[in-house]
């Protein structure tokens, strides 16, 4: 595997000529699959970038020297972004993940002109013959989150920490406060956007922020622990961010939706291998394995870890999806009927807010 730096990338992409070194290729045999990933944060972050790393982690214990990566982390989205998949390109690989949405038009930018490159995006919807999306339905394991929430929230008022105002963010505070509200119904969500994905320092302030508006419970869509840790110094409870963050928040950190991106890796290293790689989208969820959520902590109730559980088995089987009506949204007209449900096409457009939502 080989660790670049975004500073280090971005000096090698000063000569077409140079090139990356690959640690653990095979001495003799076919030439290993060359596979990039590029990170938005450090692999450290505990959260979104870690989650990404476990599954390149998966991908390289299911194939061996089979496939020779690199990764990139700490890429900012936007041009720097571009010239980073750009070297990828210019150093050969085969197989190019993006990671963050912040990357999709540098994607497409480099894929049109590198075309016998395979390029994947997650949580894009921007695609062309050799460029495909992928993502996870988080937006389930949300609606388990909210399950949880309402029935332990005191108050009954959760602080959501959010990200960017996309849909993918949009759904996932939905979700949440549906699912809340179908335990109590009058149940409040207030959400505090901080325009990052990972910010130590504008998480922690977010999170004292909304306790002290009346939030006993914090979920967030962001990557850091801090918002955890800020919840444990003040005895109140949390949801975690993409990966198991219990360790900095024993007692707050309620549980978290893990992002296992290494059964999407496997399967599309293994379609390039076969020479039967395809575009298009793939958006899997519980279902699939591609979210699971961590271990409950020991403070939720068995009644209430059964109730989780219902909500997740429902989403699965189809019995009780997450959007199913009937709802309305934040000015009281009804947005889904009872016996309806939205459809993938309507969550991947989603700008509105449920009722509920303090936005």
């Amino acid at each position: 595997m080989t660790k670049l730096t975004r500073r280090k990338i971005l000096q090698t992409s000063a000569g077409a000529a140079a090139t990356l070194p690959l640690i653990g290729a095979p001495a003799f045999g076919a030439d290993p699959l060359k596979v990039g990933f590029v990170y938005l944060g450090p692999i450290g972050d505990h959260g979104w970038t870690y989650a990404h790393e476990q599954g390149r982690q998966d991908a390289i214990k299911h194939f061996g020297d089979k496939i020779a990566t690199t990764i990139v982390e700490n890429v900012a989205e936007g041009p720097d972004s571009e010239r980073v998949i750009r070297n990828l390109a210019q150093d050969g690989h085969d197989l190019i993940f993006t990671t963050s949405f912040g990357y999709m038009q540098p994607t497409l930018k480099v894929a049109k002109r590198y075309k016998k490159i395979k390029f994947e995006h997650a949580t894009g919807y921007k695609r062309s013959k050799n460029v495909a999306t992928y993502n996870a339905r988080f937006y389930e394991g949300r609606a388990v989150c909210g399950t949880i929430a309402g029935h332990m929230s005191k108050s009954g008022v959760a602080g959501y920490i959010a990200s960017f105002p996309i849909p993918e963010v949009v759904m996932g505070i939905n979700a949440f406060t549906l699912a809340a509200r179908k335990v109590n119904p009058k149940f409040e969500t207030k959400v505090l956007w901080v325009s990052s994905w990972y910010d130590p320092a504008k998480e922690a302030d977010a999170a004292k922020a909304l306790i002290d508006q009346g939030a006993d419970v914090i979920a967030q869509h962001t990557d850091s622990p801090a918002a955890l840790q800020a919840c444990e110094q003040r005895g109140l409870m949390a949801f975690g961010q993409a990966w198991d963050m219990s360790s900095f928040a024993p007692k707050a950190h309620l549980t978290a939706i893990a992002n296992k991106w290494g059964v999407h890796y496997i399967k599309s290293i293994q379609g390039v291998m076969d020479g039967n790689w395809k575009g298009g989208d793939t958006w899997w969820g519980f279902k699939e394995g591609v979210i699971e959520m961590t271990p409950y902590n020991e403070r939720i109730p068995a009644d209430v870890q059964a109730a989780a559980n219902a909500t997740r088995d429902g989403i699965i089987d189809g019995s009780a999806p997450a959007f199913a009506g009937p709802f309305n949204d934040q000015s009281g007209k009804e947005r889904v009927a009872a016996g309806a449900a939205l459809n993938d096409g309507d969550l991947h457009k989603m700008d509105w807010y449920v009722e509920g939502v303090q936005s």
